[in-house]
């Protein structure tokens, strides 16, 4: 009785969501807006296209219009996902592959509990149905979230990655400098001679100023606030301040070089630290298993006295 209950209101929700998907909708003027501003694309976001584009070629038909269509929704419900674009957009994925990965994702995780059950009764054993329906649900919820924890440890990664490269970059300004060249010049030549993701962001963003007419400094802030890194909005705002007086912007640059190096080895000691407290919680279970495994055959006669 009970899993007739669930297999009709899954039945009639279904039927429910499925007359709403066709019914003709109006859309207001406020969601019509922020569908519009959201497909505009400002000044110094070539590279977040690229990506886009380049995401877009290495997944399929299907998965491209369905997170599209996703896309479009959340677009019309006014929702931007600020901190969520800085992630995608960091680690090079688009924001439909991701929308279209967490639904297909959420569906796959729902289908293991029928599955199962129809492995189960081909195999002799009879189940209720409440329990793969449960099974599905919470399998869906958890392949759901699944997406938003490899974004958020690839985001994080990359932002370690990309400090260490802002080092090595004012490093570079800095020598620049000294060698007579404007800040302008110093900040491209540095971008040329570096290698590697970071350095190719960078060089795209000071090329992409070039050609829109803004500042160096402009530029480096707009990828400070797309890819959420504060070393490079803060490295935007000393420029601007200090931009005609190349001594003190020499200074100033050594100085941060030298900052962001004593934090990377402030964290690199701290991970050290957990890795090594980590190790030592490990070599005392295994201790403690080692002890009750010579003490069992004892307590073992022992009791048995």
């Amino acid at each position: 009785m009970t899993g007739a209950l669930v297999a009709g209101s899954i039945a009639g929700l279904g039927l429910f969501l499925l007359a709403f998907a066709f019914i003709p909708r109006r859309v207001s003027l406020a969601r019509q807006i922020a569908a519009f501003d959201s497909r505009r694309s400002p000044p110094g976001r070539t590279t977040s296209r690229t990506t886009s584009r380049a995401g877009s070629k290495q997944e399929s038909e299907f998965s491209r219009r369905l997170g599209q269509a996703l896309a479009a929704f959340c677009a019309e419900q006014g929702w931007e996902f600020p901190s969520l674009r800085a992630n995608l957009s960091l680690i090079g994925k688009s924001f439909e592959n991701y929308l279209a990965t967490k639904l297909l994702l959420a569906v796959f995780g729902f289908l293991i509990g029928p599955i199962l059950l129809v492995m189960l009764g081909l195999a002799g054993f009879h189940l209720s149905l409440v329990i793969p329906i449960w099974l599905g649900l919470a399998l869906a919820a958890i392949f759901f979230f699944l997406p938003d924890l490899e974004v958020r440890q690839k985001a994080n990664a990359r932002r370690r990655d990309f400090r260490h490269a802002i080092g090595a970059f004012l490093d570079l300004v800095s020598m620049n400098l000294s060698g007579g060249r404007g800040v302008p010049e110093a900040l491209m030549a540095a971008s040329e001679i570096g290698t590697g993701w970071a350095m190719w962001r960078i060089r795209e963003a000071l090329v992409s100023a070039r050609i829109t007419g803004q500042t160096p400094w402009q530029a480096l802030g707009t990828l400070g606030e797309e890819v959420r890194v504060d070393e490079l909005r803060d490295l935007s705002a000393a420029l601007s301040l200090v931009a005609e007086d190349g001594a003190k912007v020499r200074e100033s640059l050594g100085a941060r070089a030298i900052s962001l190096r004593r934090r990377e080895l402030a964290d690199l000691e701290g991970q050290a630290g957990e890795r090594s407290q980590s190790m030592l919680v490990a070599q005392m279970l295994l201790c403690a298993g080692f002890l009750a495994f010579l003490t069992y055959p004892v307590i073992g006669v022992l009791l048995g006295a």
